[in-house]
């Protein structure tokens, strides 16, 4: 996809219509498709008329799909040589090639990083560092996930909880959140169904909530969320890929340390004297 066309998605998409944001959501997540599918396809495969495909162009400050496709070839023919090539792929027997792998992978995040704005870091960064406690939550695959972004920022600052540490405490958990608190929640499809009454009791205590979520759960993580950092990342039998989620929790992570000074520092240094001092004694 364009760049400049991702982009317009992303700082249009809360203004579009319900049917026009499945068709923007399929785009984002089927870049690769502008060259291949009429408008009249693309609406096809979301589920949308024709006339709404024909709105959303607009809304996005295209006179049609026409141009829409231009802009896309243009972007595309000024790829370096290198990019050009990875689109041709070389598969192992039974599996994707080592170099497949690393193609798909590259390409994710940089189709995920070149389409995220910076304000939109900076409040998701921001509002994980005002809160009075900063919980986390990840079900299923994604639990890794949020243990793994605990540890980032409870080294930068204080009260980091994980929600859910222990199986089946959901409402005990719950039941300490409050206004202040913010929500970090990381979560791909196909999600568990408990993680919606979760969020619905999230909403009522009033904490501020920031997701990671893939592309395609934009529009599903907005109902719950001040802000959603997506996530491009194909889905197979193996899962979907957590590589550019990981890495967006380590950009918010160094976002929130900038913001938080000399302060985040002082706890980094805290935390490795104190595991120095465990190291020594073992």
């Amino acid at each position: 996809m364009s760049t400049r066309l991702a982009l317009r998605i992303q700082e249009r998409f809360e203004k579009l219509t319900p049917s026009e944001q499945k068709l923007a959501a399929l785009m984002l997540d089927r870049q690769d498709d502008l060259l291949t599918y009429s408008a009249t396809e693309l609406a096809n495969f979301a589920g949308v008329s024709k006339a709404t495909a024909a709105r959303l162009f607009r809304s996005l400050g295209y006179s049609d799909f026409n141009e829409v496709r231009l802009q896309a070839r243009e972007e595309r023919n000024r790829t370096a040589p290198f990019e050009r090539r990875s689109a041709k792929v070389t598969q192992v027997r039974g599996a994707r090639s080592i170099e497949a792998h690393l193609q798909i992978e590259v390409a994710n995040l940089t189709r995920s990083f070149e389409s995220l704005r910076s304000d939109r870091l900076n409040e998701a960064a921001d509002v994980l560092t005002e809160a009075s406690r900063l919980w986390l939550l990840g079900l299923g695959l994604d639990e890794g996930l949020a243990r793994y972004a605990r540890l980032l920022f409870a080294r930068l600052r204080p009260n980091v909880q994980l929600i859910g540490s222990q199986p089946g405490a959901w409402s005990e958990d719950l039941a300490m959140t409050g206004p202040g608190d913010a929500l970090l929640v990381i979560s791909v499809a196909p999600r568990p169904t408990i993680i919606r009454p979760i969020l619905d009791y999230a909403r009522t205590t009033r904490m501020a909530i920031v997701a990671v979520t893939d592309i395609g759960s934009s529009a599903w993580a907005r109902r719950y969320a001040r802000v959603v950092l997506p996530c491009h990342g194909a889905g197979d039998q193996a899962g979907t890929s957590h590589t550019v989620l990981m890495s967006m929790l380590r950009l918010l992570a160094l976002a929130s340390a900038e913001r938080m000074g000399r302060a985040s520092a002082q706890r980094s240094e805290l935390i490795a004297e104190i595991h120095e001092e465990l190291e020594d004694e073992e």
